[in-house]
């Protein structure tokens, strides 16, 4: 399938609230990996089969909890440029995660917000 979903992230206002909310509901295995910004940490959610994602605390001030889905992209460039001449807005340009690969997030016409993934070469 072309463009699939590849990982899904909740940017919370209560991070372990959200934990222990999610590990109950769902047996999700969750592990704390610490993030760039200072103090941050970043909660891997490991699903088994199926799509995985993360849990961060929520850092756009007084915006409430929300999930959002990253597809898979093979050139992040060209695809957040593509979106946005389609009539998209570019929320965060494009954003090296280090070691990991590169994101991107936009806001298509309606409203909707997703993001773009590029995972690093191997």
């Amino acid at each position: 399938m072309a463009n699939p979903f590849v990982h899904v992230e909740l940017s919370t206002t209560s991070v372990p609230k959200a934990k222990a909310f999610y590990s109950k509901l769902f047996k999700w295995k969750l592990a704390d990996l610490p993030m760039a910004t200072p103090g941050g940490k970043y909660t891997a959610i490991q699903v088994g089969d199926g799509t995985g994602g993360g849990m961060m605390k929520q850092m756009i001030p007084g915006a409430g909890s929300a999930w959002m889905p990253y597809v898979l992209v093979t050139d992040i460039d060209a695809a957040t440029k593509k979106a946005n001449k389609l009539g998209g807005k570019i929320m965060k340009p494009v954003t090296e995660v280090e070691g990991m690969g590169w994101l991107s997030i936009i806001e298509d016409p309606t409203g909707a917000i997703i993001g773009l993934w590029e995972p690093q070469d191997e």
